[in-house]
């Protein structure tokens, strides 16, 4: 995990909430924009898994409903060395499955109906494994964080376009108000800078958790062949409750789509996990 890339990134993100925030209203609105980040990352820290689960209409599975699935998940936990996650059953066709919750303590792992039907028992083994790894790594309140500031740079871009359109954006303020142009160019170029800094912090995490789950189930083929099926079912069966916002938490995304809009993914190409996957070579380590 290249950690000190991924706080670069979480920074640079963080620096243009707040220049954002300058740009639309000077020191007032730099401030503005802290608060409201920290107000947004609290929020997710302690709710964003219920909101997303209930979100995708995820049940949770008990033991008794699903023992085998609690074998696999359990084994896999204890090879990770973090507490058992919650786990849910998503009702979709499409075989895909996320990571949640703000600590290994407070996890959930959740699959769609689709990829067990879909997976081999090691193929799917190699799947869990990405998402406990995940989950190990903590990647989870990464991405939330990433999320949530992304979203409150969209919020102020939104804000600095109604402020155009009823007059605002002069530069006589005296706190060092935003220039008409500056306002133009924050509306336009922080949300996009802002979804590449998020897809280069979502692909990088993605990288690691393939290499620490092919690691803790000691069978990097079995990963690399799960991600070729989930790849075809994903771009020929729909989610219909997919959200762009949480795409990044599936081990692929679920919305379907390539060419252009492969190019904004914030997963890495299937070709290049796989590669990279089937190069790994014993002893694995984590």
């Amino acid at each position: 995990m290249n950690v000190f890339k991924t706080t670069m990134m979480l920074t640079a993100m963080t620096l243009i909430l707040v220049y954002g925030g300058m740009a639309l209203g000077g020191q007032s609105g730099m401030i503005l924009a802290f608060f409201l980040a920290l107000v947004m990352n609290f929020v997710s820290y302690y709710w964003s898994d219920k909101i997303v689960l209930r979100m995708y209409g995820a049940t949770e599975i008990s033991e008794a409903d699903s023992p085998a699935l609690h074998q696999t998940v359990r084994q896999i936990t204890q090879a990770a060395g973090i507490p058992m996650p919650k786990i849910y059953m998503i009702p979709s066709e499409q075989p895909n499955a996320f990571a949640t919750g703000r600590n290994p303590e407070h996890a959930a792992v959740a699959v769609t109906q689709g990829i067990m039907r879909m997976l081999d028992r090691e193929e799917l083994a190699g799947v869990l494994a990405h998402e406990i790894a995940h989950v190990k790594n903590r990647d989870i309140l990464i991405g939330t964080i990433a999320a949530t500031i992304a979203g409150a740079i969209g919020m102020l871009a939104h804000m600095a376009q109604w402020a155009m359109i009823f007059g605002g954006g002069r530069s006589d303020d005296r706190e060092g108000g935003s220039h008409p142009i500056v306002m133009i160019l924050m509306m336009i170029l922080a949300p996009i800078a802002a979804m590449l800094v998020q897809m280069a912090i979502s692909r990088t995490r993605e990288y690691g958790a393939d290499a620490t789950g092919a690691a803790l189930v000691r069978n990097p083929e079995a990963l690399a062949r799960a991600l070729e099926k989930i790849h075809r079912g994903t771009q020929t069966i729909p989610m219909e409750s997919a959200e762009p916002a949480t795409a990044h938490m599936f081990i692929m995304s679920p919305l379907t789509g390539g060419g252009v809009l492969s190019l904004f993914s914030t997963h890495p190409p299937m070709e290049k996990r796989v590669a990279a996957l089937r190069s790994m070579r014993p002893p694995y380590t984590i």
